[in-house]
């Protein structure tokens, strides 16, 4: 297991991903080079943007490093 994903030729640490979005970029600028990509957002105000495979790679990879999903018994005990 690495802690690392690539995303656009980039090696990012798990660790400095905030968040990741579900929904791709869209802002109906005529000149946007985002548009129908994916904003991965790291610390520090920083982001990547992923295509859908990446995007689907980046949430893969942190499911694993933390452990993975639970099963919905254990979420509903808490």
């Amino acid at each position: 297991m690495t802690i690392f994903c690539t995303v656009d030729d980039k090696s990012i640490p798990l660790y400095r991903v905030m968040w990741v979005a579900s929904t791709p970029h869209f802002c109906g600028a005529e000149d946007c080079e985002r548009e129908g990509q994916y904003e991965i957002r790291l610390e520090q105000g920083e982001s990547v943007w992923a295509k859908t495979q990446e995007r689907d790679d980046m949430l893969h990879a942190l499911e694993s490093w933390q452990g993975g999903l639970g099963s919905q018994e254990e979420e509903w005990d808490h």
